[in-house]
């Protein structure tokens, strides 16, 4: 029977200690906003526009870049350039936001959830070996917190089978892998905005890939089935020829996204450092087991930083008894109702009562982190 998760601990306020998570407001981030208040266009218009040519450039993307109102609007913009009907089989990672797996749902496609690879949290590269069939049309990859997933042996395998790679890169950007940027090794690649990522466009998201001939149709997807930006060259009248949908950026979140563009590098750079001095921390504790394989095949975009533990509500109780915050962020999406999955997943099952999320943001400081790490190693 499935049974919904739950976090029991209440939230903290800032004023009450270390907290999990806080956005990171660029500084020119109110001089862009009211300039574009200031000017014609507060919805889609031409700053969505070069947010997204900046974005293109400034990430190396192998082709073009569609804006969204939001992560998941993105990814099923994703699913549906993929050409995902009814019926299709996808397989997806099992530990992840319901965000990667839901839009598959507004389509009738089957999501089937690959087991956990212990040590990372990422999607099991064996238990995807396992379950690719000739029926499976694409496979769906998370960068679980920033740490890239096993692309090259997942690419190998859609190019096996003829199916193309969806990367979920909420979590990733700024990651790499064989010193290309995620993405890189995919058909498609979505990305999140949402008020805690890296970047931020208050709420909001972008897919990315390498078709050139796919962005027609993804901008006419992203507004009812028109191209929104006939209307910024006067053009008023529109055939519609498929469904489409209202997921548009703004103006006003794409003015704080090329805010945050310009300090990008600095804002990774600073989670990066705190990311390290967490591992310089914790490498050695015998009870702690850090989720990263530490491949120098991958560069971590250190958007979260997890732990495997023994005994975790205790260890929860007694971080929010310091007064830090902690927490399962994401779940095991077998255990929704929705998904109606009846499988096993033993991997997910060894670490189901193990994992925490502890604080990483960049109103932290490195005294910060020393701070966390100080009271695990006091035990629990």
């Amino acid at each position: 029977m499935a049974r919904a998760p739950k976090n029991d601990l209440p939230m903290m306020s800032t004023e009450e200690g270390i907290v999990l998570f806080h956005q990171h407001m660029p500084r020119k981030a109110k001089e862009y906003v009211c300039d574009t208040l200031d000017s014609r266009w507060i919805g889609q218009g031409p700053k969505v526009d070069l947010f997204e040519a900046r974005f293109r450039e400034q990430f190396r993307q192998p082709g073009p870049c569609i804006s969204t109102g939001s992560g998941t609007d993105a990814l099923h913009l994703a699913y549906l350039l993929a050409g995902i009907n009814a019926g299709d089989e996808v397989l997806v990672p099992l530990f992840t936001c319901t965000a990667t797996n839901i839009p598959l749902l507004y389509i009738g496609a089957k999501p089937k959830f690959v087991d956990v690879d212990p040590r990372t949290l990422n999607l099991s590269v064996e238990d995807l070996k396992r379950k690719i069939s000739d029926t499976t049309r694409a496979i769906v990859c998370v960068h679980y917190g920033g740490l890239p997933c096993d692309m090259a042996e997942i690419r190998a395998l859609a190019d096996q089978y003829g199916i193309p790679v969806i990367e979920d890169a909420a979590h990733a950007l700024g990651a790499t892998y064989d010193g290309k940027p995620v993405g890189a090794n995919s058909e498609f690649t979505m990305y999140s905005f949402q008020a805690i990522k890296h970047l931020t466009t208050g709420d909001g998201g972008l897919v990315s890939f390498r078709d050139e001939s796919l962005a027609p149709l993804a901008r006419r997807l992203r507004w009812f089935g028109i191209d929104r930006t006939d209307k910024q060259r006067g053009i008023w009248e529109n055939d519609i020829t498929e469904v489409g949908y209202k997921y548009q950026m703004t103006d006003i979140g794409a003015a704080i996204g090329l805010a945050g563009l310009e300090e990008f590098d600095e804002t990774l750079a600073y989670r990066r450092a705190l990311y390290r001095r967490y591992v310089e921390n914790l490498s050695k504790l015998s009870d702690v087991v850090i989720a990263d394989d530490f491949n120098p095949r991958k560069q971590h975009a250190a958007w979260l930083f997890t732990i495997l533990i023994e005994k975790r509500v205790d260890c929860q109780l007694k971080l929010r008894s310091r007064r830090i915050e902690s927490a399962q962020t994401h779940f095991r999406n077998d255990r929704y109702t929705v998904f109606g999955c009846d499988e096993t997943f033993p991997a997910m099952d060894a670490v189901d009562d193990k994992y925490l999320v502890l604080p990483l943001h960049t109103k932290m400081s490195l005294g910060d982190v020393d701070s966390v790490c100080e009271v695990l190693k006091e035990g629990w």
